[in-house]
């Protein structure tokens, strides 16, 4: 996992960047996880893969050989010679020397347009960066039209937050968001030791698969996001509250939902319902 920020840094005796502790650095390093890793993701030969933040291609090594050819993504330029030589003979591999923050995934699928005839959805994995792993997921999911599915390792604690549901501390906006838009499978722990230097957190393993189709009818998905983010704004406050500048108590309860919740109960279902009450509501501009 490479962190996000370029600059120079101290390299080891072997010439092999050190992680920096200030840029938050923690290379990959454990030959098990990295073969758990690649049993999750199974690549295949011809398959479109890009890579987020492959440092010094820990895992882009093996993933390589298997696709022949793959994208990554690092920011960081002082690796790229290491990830070069990591690589090298193994396959075709393209980089992109730019932030993931801003980076065009869909321009690297193939065809005439990422979601038009003809084209081939990506599938993305990577060690995601835990400074900025949920601007990057919100990130991602405005480019999910050419996102065949991604596999990630993140922070414990943010895996937690995908795969929660309603009631758990752990439900809020990133929750609902993304389980609108995919499948969140968790599928295994990583402890602190599987990188250098260990992190003070554990990490996991996630599997994300877009859906064919909303598990939810929402009208305005503009309108989804704006009601999911005001009502996990401020948790502790009533939907009564959290949402009076977008839905008063009585649309709340027209959409059959108690104003007097808080907003961890909701279920999709619900988000959506209040969703497609404010879709509804009359423009109060004109």
């Amino acid at each position: 996992m490479a962190n996000r920020r370029p600059g120079r840094g101290p390299a080891a005796g072997d010439g092999t960047p050190r992680p920096r502790k200030r840029f938050g650095q923690n290379f990959l390093h454990d030959g098990r996880v990295i073969e758990r890793l690649l049993g999750a993701i199974a690549p295949r030969p011809g398959q479109r893969l890009v890579e987020i933040g492959p440092g010094l291609g820990a895992l882009t090594a093996v993933l390589l050989p298997r696709l022949g050819s793959m994208d990554v993504v690092e920011l960081d330029r002082d690796l790229l010679p290491h990830l070069e030589s990591a690589c090298a003979g193994l396959g075709e591999l393209r980089v992109h020397q730019a932030d993931a923050l801003t980076f065009d995934f869909c321009s690297l699928a193939s065809g005439p347009g990422a979601s038009g005839p003809g084209a081939e959805r990506l599938r993305v994995v990577g060690n995601l960066p835990y400074n900025i792993s949920t601007p990057l997921l919100f990130h991602l999911i405005d480019q999910l039209a050419c996102i065949h599915d991604m596999h990630f390792m993140l922070q414990k604690e943010v895996v937690d937050r995908l795969a929660a549901e309603p009631g758990s501390g752990a439900y809020g906006r990133l929750s609902v968001m993304v389980q609108y838009h995919c499948r969140v499978e968790k599928l295994f722990g990583v402890g602190p030791g599987a990188f250098r230097p260990p992190p003070k957190v554990d990490s996991a393993v996630v599997r994300l698969v877009p859906h064919p189709s909303p598990p939810v009818t929402v009208d305005d998905p503009a309108a989804l996001s704006r009601v999911v983010a005001r009502a996990f704004g401020q948790r502790r406050k009533t939907l009564r509250n959290a949402l009076k500048d977008t839905l008063d108590a009585a649309a709340i309860e027209a959409a059959g939902i108690d104003p007097g919740w808080r907003a961890e109960r909701l279920t999709l279902t619900q988000f959506a319902a209040l969703a497609n009450a404010l879709a509804a509501a009359p423009d109060p501009h004109g």
